[in-house]
């Protein structure tokens, strides 16, 4: 077996305190499994702007106890060089409900102790929300969360906050990178935690800080509408995660009082037993929510995924069936709804540039601002941060992946917030004699019929590369629609069909963004780590004299798929 392979994995042996991982590798070595061995020790889990995500296993490419404590002392000794007062500012530490969680947040709990950081940690699951909301609230240096949200059960991860709340983003990904790679030369300090907490560096957050996040969402302006709110009903589901008893009590406390909840899924289990997959946008997620739904004939059918930052529902039509609204179409209404009664020098809007482009139109006619950003999080709040002054505050932010956040409690997404933001939503509906349903017409009498899609196209791996290839060949129509003009964020250049150019201010992102007649758009986004191309679809189509909204989605998802069509085999050397 490859000698400089062993020595790595006999370190490695040497380092790690957990028997289960320890083990795992001593059975790889006795069964001569070279193959595999080099697979999680071919280099390291990389640790970018979403921090760390990967199966867990033994071994620097998989997510384990010995990762974390690595990850954690990387993270201390760059927070010590950034952050005056770190040391007494702190980290918050929380953690979802998979197996490993508990004790990944431990660990890192105990590395920083050793490095005399004072450490808040949750007193038991938290929703990654609340990690979020306590960074400021406490006003601590970070905050990590151990979570891998609605990846599959194998998966765990290691989210970093930034001391002003929002997910790290450049340069502090990298320079965490750097010292994470700096200490895994050696061996990582861990101290008792029971010896700190004697010596007040490790702070138990109890049932006082989960009541003060409740009571933070609970008065924000923006959730301030109480409206009919008994007359709503919902079926609530926390996908086998840890969002149920906060979303459940922050709609009672907001007087939503038909609320029922999935009991075969409300509390944690890190094995997801009925859910192939725990995403609310996968096919078969949303079946046993849609199911209580039914059985009390609620009309929205609710849910947070495992670490409650993202919320889907799905509403009653007239035909009594339950029909899934898109991230898309929950971010337009709830924008819709929050513009509708925010003061004038309250209306910065935040979206991304996959998300749909209505709420944008909607938001100009507001008189407000909309920034259009990066896709994530990281993006939209760190924009939002630098974009907000005292006559243009945020409102609201939005990506089409079900993520959705209000107000300045938490600067990230909140699948918590957004679901009470929802229940109001529809109370201040029925209080006009409308229905979610009513209101999306209106908005897409006005504004057009937004249809949105996305594909993903696999390419040959010995491919060259993809976004050479299309800015090479510029096409002047796509699926007979004019390109109007071409946003190459990699050049940072938009070209318009007249020859004109014009300079643009998103970050550096092999992105290409070509705008179309009619409204339509089409976004290609060249995949950095595997053979494929992400594509992003938009169709716009006005709604005619007395159409229905079942007539005017036909036409658009027909439309739809001969754009789809005709891009792709504009393609054809790349599938």
């Amino acid at each position: 077996m490859n000698t400089v392979l062993m020595k790595n994995v006999q370190q490695w042996l040497k380092w790690d305190c957990d028997l289960t991982t320890k083990n795992e590798l001593q059975v790889l070595i006795d069964n001569g499994n070279e193959a595999e061995l080099m697979s999680r020790f071919s280099g390291r889990l990389a640790f970018g702007t979403a921090g760390l995500r990967g199966k867990v296993g033994a071994g620097p490419m998989r997510m384990n106890r010995l990762v974390v404590q690595q990850t954690s002392a990387g993270l201390g000794m760059y927070l010590m060089q950034q952050i005056e007062h770190v040391k007494k500012k702190g980290v918050i530490i929380g953690y979802d409900g998979r197996h490993d969680s508990k004790q990944f947040a431990e660990d890192a709990a105990n590395v920083l102790l050793a490095i005399g950081i004072k450490v808040y940690l949750t007193n038991h699951t938290a929703p990654t929300p609340l990690v979020a909301f306590g960074v400021l609230h406490l006003k601590a240096a970070a905050g990590i969360v151990v979570t891998a949200s609605h990846n599959p059960p194998q998966y765990n991860g290691y989210k970093v906050y930034w001391e002003n709340g929002a997910q790290i983003i450049a340069p502090h990904d990298s320079g965490i990178a750097t010292c994470i790679a700096k200490v895994a030369m050696k061996p990582v300090l861990m101290q008792s935690a029971q010896a700190e907490q004697e010596e007040n560096l490790l702070i138990s957050l109890q049932k006082g800080f989960y009541q003060a996040y409740r009571d933070a969402v609970l008065q924000l302006p923006e959730l301030d509408n109480h409206t009919q709110a008994k007359r709503v009903s919902i079926a609530y589901t926390a996908m086998h995660g840890v969002g149920a008893d906060i979303a459940e009590s922050l709609l009672h406390e907001a007087g939503f009082t038909a609320v029922y909840s999935v009991q075969a899924q409300r509390e944690p289990d890190g094995n997801f037993p009925t859910v192939n997959f725990p995403n609310p946008e996968e096919k078969g997620a949303m079946d046993l929510v849609i199911e209580e739904a039914k059985k009390h004939q609620a009309m929205l059918a609710c849910a947070n995924d495992p670490d409650a930052d993202r919320f889907a529902v799905a509403i009653r039509h007239e035909d009594g069936e339950y029909h899934m609204l898109t991230g898309d179409q929950v971010g337009v209404l709830l924008g819709h709804y929050l513009l509708s009664f925010s003061s004038p020098n309250q209306r910065l809007i935040c979206t991304t540039i996959v998300s749909s482009s209505l709420l944008a139109k909607i938001t100009a006619d507001f008189h407000g601002h909309c920034c259009i950003t990066l896709t994530g999080f990281k993006w939209l709040m760190n924009v939002a941060m630098a974009e907000s002054h005292p006559e243009r505050q945020f409102l609201f932010a939005y990506e089409e992946a079900l993520g959705y956040c209000i107000g300045d409690t938490v600067k990230d997404k909140d699948g918590l917030s957004a679901l009470l933001a929802f229940a109001q939503l529809t109370a201040e509906l029925i209080n006009q004699g409308q229905t979610i349903w009513d209101r999306l017409y209106h908005i897409y009498e006005k504004y057009g019929f937004h249809l949105n899609e996305q594909v993903n196209i696999a390419i040959q791996e010995n491919t060259p590369n993809i976004g050479d290839y299309l800015r090479e060949h510029r096409p002047e129509k796509i699926a007979n629609l004019a390109v109007l003009s071409i946003d190459d964020l990699n050049m940072s250049r938009r070209f318009n069909a007249d020859g004109s150019t014009e300079l643009l201010s998103l970050p550096v992102s092999d992105v290409l963004i070509y705008q179309l007649d009619k409204g339509a758009c089409v976004i290609v986004r060249p995949s950095g780590t595997e053979p494929k191309v992400k594509c992003y679809y938009e169709i716009v189509e006005p709604l005619r004299l007395n159409e229905s909204l079942a007539k005017v989605e036909s036409r658009a998802k027909a439309n739809m798929a001969t754009l789809i069509q005709e891009h792709q085999a504009s393609l054809p050397e790349l599938t």
